[in-house]
């Protein structure tokens, strides 16, 4: 059904509490909190390369507190196992049956810390959940419900001891992006109330878990004109086509840009996705989806080069026929 402009501006509004919420305990950072959200509302997930100290906790449950939503943090360790994160069956001798002990995996949003620190098994172990939402375990299906995000950090200066996460769990990632450190007035407000310790204690629940599942069914109205859809299509097989890249955006990426772009759109308050949607969605969305050649690696491409070029190289549409 396609979104009305009455319900597109209900969830522009809606978007902007959320993010101011979710602000009051991450400081100076709004342009990081509205892809945070919108990988939310996108039912996608973020990964995070940043310095510790950044509040990458504190986004976390200050996320889950807006949405009256549960929260778990999973601290990644070369000696945690997949059972501890997904959970395990356990014979009870009482009952004389076999019963599962759900993991930390179950929660609305989940915090997955340093998760490179952890072996290629245990990554795995989010592989099921990110994608569809459950785990199997001994062949039962247990699903983890909704609202379900996995916000996973790495720190991108310390890499002794840690594993690559590899391609098909980076494409699991809607958007890569950073907290990065406050500015020097966000830090002066940070250090004026130095006691308080936890900042997400002074976010308030604004809304239910079900809202948040009800807004990410409403985005699925929001309208994509061919034009937008051929231009994202294009700007996809431009990063493919690049000789400094092994493998480009694929098609998992190029669905979740347009997922995300309908966030994007309704949050400011339109029925329609733009051309400028992608564009200001394409380096978070992709970037980290590029498997680079060794040689172009070396010279300094990165993920964000490719994507840049594809930008200026794919005319966009014109906006007239993106809203037709």
């Amino acid at each position: 059904m396609t979104i009305t402009q009455e319900q597109a501006h209900w969830f522009a509004d809606t978007f902007g509490r959320l993010s101011a919420n979710v602000g009051l305990a991450v400081l100076g950072k709004p342009e990081t909190i509205r892809l945070v959200v919108t990988a939310l509302l996108a039912e996608g997930h973020i990964l995070l390369e940043d310095a510790p100290g950044t509040g990458k906790t504190q986004l976390a449950k200050a996320l889950a507190a807006t949405v009256q939503g549960s929260h778990s943090r999973i601290q990644f360790t070369p000696d945690l196992l997949p059972s501890d994160v997904t959970g395990v069956t356990i014979y009870d001798q009482t009952s004389h049956k076999f019963e599962f002990h759900k993991g930390p995996v179950f929660a609305s949003i989940v915090l997955a810390d340093e998760i490179n620190r952890a072996s290629p098994k245990t990554q795995s172990a989010l592989l099921e959940v990110m994608e569809e939402g459950r785990v199997t375990i001994d062949g039962i299906r247990h699903t983890v419900g909704r609202p379900f995000m996995v916000i996973a950090t790495q720190n991108p200066i310390e890499q002794a001891g840690t594993y690559k996460l590899p391609e098909a769990q980076l494409d699991r990632f809607l958007i890569k992006t950073s907290i990065g450190y406050p500015d020097l007035a966000a830090t002066t407000s940070i250090l004026a109330d130095v006691n308080t310790r936890d900042r997400s204690r002074l976010v308030h629940e604004l809304i239910t878990t079900d809202a948040v599942s009800d807004m990410a069914d409403l985005v699925s109205g929001v309208h994509i004109d061919p034009a937008v859809l051929t231009y994202t299509a294009q700007l996809a097989e431009e990063t493919r086509n690049d000789p400094s890249a092994r493998v480009g955006v694929s098609v998992r990426g190029t669905m979740a840009i347009l997922r995300a772009a309908k966030v994007w759109a309704a949050s400011e308050g339109r029925t329609f996705v733009l051309p400028d949607d992608v564009k200001a969605l394409a380096q978070p969305v992709w970037h980290h989806r590029i498997v680079l050649d060794p040689e172009a690696e070396f010279r300094g491409v990165t993920g964000e080069t490719i994507v840049a070029r594809a930008l200026a190289e794919v005319p966009a549409p014109q906006a007239r026929a993106a809203v037709a």
